[in-house]
C-alpha cells in the first residue's frame, strides 16, 4: 500500500505540472518544477523504503506500535491517493509473480510430505479421541450421580500433563536442546489453574469416599508417565490429547451448570475459590490465558453458580492454549507479548520547559 501511494503521488505531481507547463510555458519554472518533483521522490523513496523494511523487521505474530504509527503516517498523507487505487484492480509486476512461481514449486515438491505428515495428524488424533472416549465410558459408570467426586477426579487428572510437559522441557532445557521460557512460565500457570480447582472440589467434599482419592491417584501416576513418553515422541499429540481432556471437562460443567444453576445460585461460594479468582495477585491467572490480554477478565463471585461458571471458563481457555501449543514454537506467554508492545512504545521526551514548570 505505501509502495502504491508513492507511485500515485508521484503521477499526480508529474500531472499537475504538466498542467501548469501548458498554461504558463515558461523554461525557468518548467525546469524548477522538475528540480522539486525528483528530489520530492527521491525523498519519498527514501522514506518509504525504510518503512517497508522496518515494517518487514517487525516480529510475525506482534507488529511494534512504531511500526504502526509510521504505517499510520503515510496513510494520512496519501489517503487519498491510496483510496482510488485500492478501488481499481492492483498491478502485478515481476516480484509478485516470481513469488507465485515459487510458492507453487514448494507447495508440489512437499505435496507428498503434508500427505503423510495429515495421515500422521489424523491417526494421532484418532488414537486421542479412542483413548478419551474410553476414560470417560468408565467415568459415566462409575459416578453417573455423584457429581463433585467426579469433578475430584477430572481435576486430579487434568493437571497432570502440565507436570509431564514441564518435566520433559527441563529435561530438554539440561540437554541444552530446547529451550522455551515461555512454554513453561504458560505450563506452570495452567497446573496453578488447574490445582485451585482441585482445591474447590475438595473443599466442597468431592474427596471424600477413599474409593474415589485411590482411583484418582493411581489414574494420575500412569496419565503422567503415558503423557511423558507421548509428549517425547509427539508433542502434537500429547497437547492434542490434552485438548480432549479439556474440552470433556468444558462439556461436563457446562451440563452441571444449565441442569442445576438454580440450586447453585443460592449457596454460598467456597472461600478458596474467592481468594483465587479475587485475590490481590492474579499473574498466573492471566498467565494461562494466551487468546486473551492480561487483566481483560476478572471474575466476580457472589455464590457457587458463580465458581463453577469460571471454571467452566477456564476450561475453554486451557482448551484454547491446548490448540495453539499445537503449531510447533507459536505459543507465547500473555506478559510477554504485553512487555514486547511496551519495549517497542517510543520513550517520550519531556521539554525542560514542561519539567521546570511543574517543580
Amino acid at each position: 500500500m505505501i509502495a502504491t501511494a508513492t507511485v500515485t503521488t508521484t503521477t499526480t505531481q508529474v500531472a499537475s505540472a504538466t498542467l501548469i507547463s501548458t498554461a504558463f510555458p515558461t523554461t525557468s519554472l518548467i525546469s524548477s518544477l522538475k528540480a522539486a518533483n525528483f528530489k520530492t521522490l527521491a525523498s519519498l523513496n527514501r522514506r518509504n523504503t525504510l518503512r517497508y523494511n522496518s515494517s518487514l523487521s517487525s516480529r510475525p505474530r506482534l507488529l511494534s506500535r512504531r511500526s504502526y504509527r509510521i504505517q499510520a503516517s503515510v496513510l494520512q498523507e496519501n489517503e487519498k491517493e491510496v483510496v482510488v487505487v485500492e478501488e481499481s484492480c492492483p498491478p502485478k509486476n515481476f516480484t509478485d509473480n516470481e513469488q507465485k512461481r515459487n510458492l507453487d514449486e514448494n507447495t508440489q515438491e512437499s505435496s507428498s510430505s503434508s500427505g503423510f505428515e495429515r495421515f500422521v495428524i489424523k491417526v494421532e488424533q484418532s488414537v486421542n479421541i479412542f483413548l478419551t472416549d474410553s476414560v470417560i465410558k468408565i467415568l459415566d459408570v462409575l459416578y453417573h450421580d455423584r457429581d463433585y467426586p467426579r469433578f475430584f477426579v477430572l481435576e486430579t487428572i487434568a493437571r497432570v500433563p502440565y507436570f509431564a510437559f514441564i518435566s520433559v522441557l527441563h529435561l530438554y532445557e539440561s540437554f541444552g536442546w530446547w529451550r522455551k521460557a515461555d512454554y513453561l512460565k504458560v505450563h506452570f500457570a495452567e497446573s496453578w489453574n488447574e490445582m485451585h480447582h482441585l482445591l474447590i472440589m475438595e473443599e466442597l467434599g468431592g474427596n471424600s469416599w477413599w474409593f474415589d482419592r485411590f482411583l484418582s491417584q493411581h489414574m494420575a501416576v500412569f496419565y503422567y508417565f503415558m503423557t511423558v513418553v507421548m509428549y517425547a515422541i509427539s508433542p502434537r499429540m500429547a497437547y492434542h490429547f490434552s485438548e480432549c481432556v479439556e474440552a470433556h471437562a468444558f462439556e461436563t460443567y457446562d451440563k452441571f451448570i444449565k441442569a442445576k444453576g438454580e440450586e447453585l445460585k443460592k449457596m454460598a461460594a467456597p472461600e478458596v475459590a474467592i481468594k483465587y479468582y479475587t485475590g490481590g495477585d492474579l499473574y498466573l491467572f492471566d498467565e494461562f490465558q494466551t487468546d486473551r490480554v492480561p487483566n481483560t477478565r476478572r471474575p466476580k463471585i457472589d455464590n457457587l453458580y458463580d465458581v463453577f461458571m469460571n471454571i467452566r471458563d477456564d476450561e475453554a481457555e486451557h482448551c484454547k492454549t491446548m490448540k495453539a501449543c499445537q503449531s510447533p514454537g507459536s505459543l507465547r506467554s500473555p506478559h510477554s507479548l504485553a512487555e514486547d508492545a511496551i519495549e517497542d512504545e517510543p520513550e517520550r521526551i519531556v521539554p525542560e520547559e514542561t519539567v521546570v514548570k511543574g517543580l
